[in-house]
C-alpha cells in the first residue's frame, strides 16, 4: 500500500491504563509495575488486543493529495458505485507482548480483491489487507488480516424509474446476520423461541453479558443459562441518524438496557418517539422476527399501569 507508517506514539502506560479501564480488564501486569516485575513478563506489558490502537491514524485526516494504493483502490470502487463499507472480519497473530517504549510501524499489503459477490447488504467486493507490525528495531511483533466489504447500497423504494411498488423497485435487504459462536449461539436460539437467556457462571453463579468463554470473576470455564424476566431500565442510549444501512429504519434508537437481574445488553428501543427517550425509563422485552431465520429481542417502554 505504501511505505511503513510509524505509530504516532510509542507504547505508553497512560494509553494502556485508559484501555483496561474502558474494557474492565483488571490484570495487574498491565498497570502495576511491582506485580508485572514478579510475573513471567518481568515488566509491564500491553494487552495484545490493543495492537491496532498503537498505529491507527485516529482523527488525523489523510493528506488531500498523494495517498496510498488503498486510497486509489477505494476511489476506483467508489466510482463503480460501491460506495458503502462494512468490516467483516479481523484476525491477529502476536509474536510477543509489547513493552513500554516500543515504537511500532505498520506495513500494509492489499492481499486480495474478490470478484463481485452478492450479499445481504448488496453486491460488492471483499478487500483483504494484511498488516505487519514491527518494533523500533525492525523486528516483527504481530500481524493482522483485515477484511472489508465495499458494497453498492440498494436504492430506496421510489428512487429511480421504478418507483415505490412498481416493477424494478428493489426489495428491502435482510438485516445483517449476527456472528454465531459456541459461546453466544444459545442467546439467538433463545430469542427465536421468545426467551431472553443470560449466561451464568456454573461455579460462582454470577451472570454475564455479552457471552464469553470464561468467567471474569472466578475464571471458571463452566457455564449455563438463566431466563431473564425481560424487564429493566434504560441505562444509556444513542439516537443514530447516519450512516444509514438500508435494512434499518431511521432515526434508530439504540439503548443500553440494565435488566432487573443486573446485567446490561444493547438493543433496539422501539415504540417510543426518539425525543421522549430518557435515562431510567422503564422498559420490557419484546421479540421481533425480522425474517424466518432471525428473531431478536428489542425493548419498548413499559405500558402505563
Amino acid at each position: 500500500m505504501g511505505p511503513p507508517e510509524p505509530a504516532p506514539d510509542p507504547v505508553n502506560q497512560a494509553m494502556i491504563r485508559h484501555w483496561v479501564e474502558a474494557v474492565g480488564d483488571r490484570n495487574p501486569v498491565y498497570v502495576d509495575a511491582e506485580a508485572a516485575a514478579a510475573s513471567v513478563h518481568g515488566q509491564v506489558v500491553a494487552p495484545p488486543v490493543m495492537l491496532q490502537a498503537w498505529a491507527m491514524r485516529g482523527l488525523r485526516p489523510r493528506p488531500p493529495a498523494g495517498g496510498t494504493a488503498q486510497d486509489e483502490l477505494m476511489a476506483l470502487l467508489d466510482e463503480a458505485g460501491f460506495t458503502s463499507v462494512v468490516a467483516t472480519n479481523c484476525e491477529q497473530d502476536y509474536d510477543r507482548y509489547l513493552h513500554i517504549g516500543d515504537h511500532l510501524s505498520a506495513a500494509a499489503v492489499i492481499e486480495s480483491v474478490s470478484d463481485e459477490k452478492g450479499t445481504a447488504l448488496g453486491p460488492g467486493h471483499f478487500v483483504t489487507t494484511r498488516i505487519t507490525y514491527t518494533d523500533q528495531h525492525g523486528e516483527r511483533v504481530a500481524s493482522m488480516l483485515f477484511r472489508i466489504l465495499k458494497f453498492r447500497p440498494p436504492q430506496p423504494a421510489g428512487a429511480g424509474s421504478g418507483g415505490k411498488g412498481e416493477e424494478g423497485a428493489q426489495p428491502r435487504p435482510r438485516r445483517p446476520r449476527p456472528a454465531l459462536t459456541q459461546d453466544n449461539a444459545f442467546f439467538f436460539e433463545g430469542a427465536h423461541q421468545g426467551r431472553l437467556l443470560i449466561q451464568r457462571c456454573a461455579s460462582c453463579l454470577r451472570l454475564r453479558h455479552p457471552p464469553r468463554p470464561m468467567c471474569p470473576h472466578c475464571r471458571s470455564l463452566e457455564w449455563d443459562t438463566v431466563e431473564a424476566g425481560g424487564r429493566g431500565s434504560v441505562y444509556s442510549y444513542v439516537i443514530n441518524h447516519h450512516p444509514q444501512v438500508p435494512a434499518f429504519d431511521y432515526p434508530l434508537v439504540i439503548a443500553l438496557v440494565e435488566l432487573e437481574e443486573g446485567t446490561r445488553l444493547v438493543s433496539d428501543l422501539v415504540g417510543v418517539d426518539p425525543g421522549e427517550v430518557q435515562v431510567g425509563m422503564a422498559v420490557e422485552v419484546d421479540f421481533v422476527a425480522f425474517d424466518d431465520e432471525l428473531t431478536l429481542p428489542v425493548f419498548r417502554p413499559v405500558a402505563a399501569g
